[in-house]
Order: C-alpha cells, then sequence, then structure tokens
C-alpha cells in the first residue's frame, strides 16, 4: 500500500500527540517510582496473579483522556481494563501498556516503559515507547524512520547470527542458540518487552524474543519503531503482525535487523518443532 505524504504527515502529527501524553504519563508514574526502593504505589493481584498498581491505573486514566480527545474516531485497547470487543469495528485502534514492566516499575528496577500505538487497518502508522525513569524516548511513524530522544537510529547491521547479541528469555536463546550451533551472547535480563524491542531497533542489541503470550500492549509500538529502523517482528509464520484481532495474544515473536530475520525464524521454527512451539 502507498504510503502518501498526506497520510505521512497527518501519522506524524499523530506521534506528537502520542509523545506528548506518553511525557505526560510518564510525570504521573514516577510520582509512585523509588529508584532501588519498593514503590509507594498500592500493589493489586489481576486474574492469573500478576500484579497491577495504582500508578498503572493512574496513567491509564490520564491516557485514556488524553488520547480519547485526541482521536474521537479510534477505538481502545489497554491492558489494565476489559477489552470491549466493539473496538474490532472501528478502522483505527489506540493500544496502550500504561507500564510495560509492572514487576520492574514495583522494585525500584527504572527499566519499565509507557507504550502506546495508533493502528490503522490492522498495522500501526504511529507508536512511542517512552522510559520516564531512564530519560529514553523511542518513536515513530509509518514511513519517517524511528527515533531515540529525537535523533535518527538503524538497527544493527550485523549479517551474521553466531555471536550475535541476544536479548531474551534464557531458555528459548539457548534453545535457538543450539540450533545455529553457536551461542549467542545472551544480554541481561530486560523486563520490559517493549523496551526489549526497541534496543533491537536502536541497534543496542542485534536480536530480542519474546516468548508466548505477549499480548498487543507489549509489542504494537515497537513494531513500527523496529520496522521504520530498518528490523522486522515476526512470528514463526514469518508474517507481519496483524493488530486489532479478537485475540490479543501471541506466540512466540522474534526481532531481528532484515537482513537476518530470516535465519533467525528459521532457526526458532527448527527448535519449536524439536522441542514443542512453547519451547
Amino acid at each position: 500500500m502507498i504510503h502518501s505524504a498526506s497520510a505521512r504527515d497527518d501519522d506524524a502529527h499523530a506521534t506528537e500527540i502520542l509523545t506528548h501524553a506518553a511525557l505526560e504519563a510518564g510525570s504521573v508514574a514516577m510520582r509512585f517510582f523509588r529508584a532501588g526502593e519498593r514503590t509507594s504505589a498500592r500493589v493489586e493481584a489481576k486474574g492469573g496473579g500478576s500484579p497491577v498498581t495504582e500508578a498503572d491505573f493512574a496513567v491509564d486514566d490520564l491516557l485514556r483522556a488524553r488520547l480519547g480527545a485526541a482521536f474521537p474516531d479510534a477505538a481502545l485497547l489497554t491492558e489494565e481494563r476489559d477489552d470491549d470487543l466493539a473496538r474490532l469495528a472501528h478502522a483505527r485502534l489506540l493500544v496502550v501498556d500504561p507500564i510495560d514492566g509492572t514487576r520492574a516499575f514495583m522494585s525500584g528496577d527504572p527499566r519499565w516503559a509507557i507504550s502506546i500505538a495508533l493502528v490503522d487497518q490492522g498495522r500501526p502508522v504511529a507508536g512511542v515507547v517512552y522510559a520516564p525513569a531512564l530519560g529514553e524516548t523511542f518513536a515513530a511513524w509509518r514511513g519517517g524512520g524511528a527515533r531515540r530522544n529525537g535523533s535518527a537510529i538503524a538497527a544493527s547491521a550485523r549479517t551474521w547470527l553466531a555471536g550475535a547479541r541476544m536479548a531474551g528469555p534464557k531458555p528459548l536463546v539457548e534453545a535457538i542458540g543450539a540450533e545455529i550451533g553457536t551461542p549467542f551472547a545472551l544480554e541481561p535480563k530486560i523486563p520490559s518487552l517493549a523496551w526489549r524491542l526497541c534496543l533491537v531497533a536502536g541497534g543496542g542489541v542485534d536480536l530480542g524474543l519474546a516468548s508466548h503470550n505477549a499480548h498487543d500492549w507489549d509489542i504494537a509500538a515497537a513494531d513500527l519503531i523496529l520496522e521504520e529502523a530498518g528490523a522486522r517482528l515476526t512470528g514463526l509464520d514469518r508474517a507481519p503482525i496483524r493488530y486489532n484481532r479478537r485475540e490479543t495474544a501471541h506466540g512466540i515473536l522474534l526481532a531481528a535487523p532484515v537482513a537476518l530475520i530470516g535465519a533467525l525464524v528459521a532457526a526458532a521454527a527448527s527448535a519449536a518443532n524439536r522441542r514443542g512451539p512453547h519451547l
């Protein structure tokens, strides 16, 4: 599909709106964050036992208000609220993770992020991932390239898998390394999946992985940032990820520069065939 100059301008403007909203939301979250210490926010357990804090809800409330006013024609999908399937009838969808990496946030680890994407016809056209405690912002819009703190970025120029710097769950990294016959250089655990993927976009690591059950809100913004930086995010089927489907969860996901994505997916698919799709 040809993306016209006027559409790119609209998407660039949308990215500005998302960025301003993310910065404001970050200020809200930072009221509860304590570097190196437990959060001051009240903590609850969601269904399934995963934690959520009053900071998650405060950020979510702010973003719902700001983004709802800015994009009245778009539906909203957010991690912290019940999914309204009426969104399926909308061409445009806002996909929000108020705090990606809640456990890191709770423990005083700064590697958590606010992730916001605007999806149009199933693919993101504007995206922002903001890590307030790190003072780092990744952003992109369709056809406009990707940026980190306003400066253009590009994924790694590496053209071979052996020895690549990999960020992801250790068992999955080791399983894929076994398939290619050489280990990867495993990066320390990065709690926020959105942030992990953005580091691939910026060349901070060569490759990124997500285990089974990542959701749209974890990945939609980073997906666009990767694509605009010369990388790709895909599952084992190698197809571009489609958003605003009934099901928001995904299987194993892989992020890599364009030159490496085919080899990485092939190795991961071989590992899945040997060990099962969830590895």
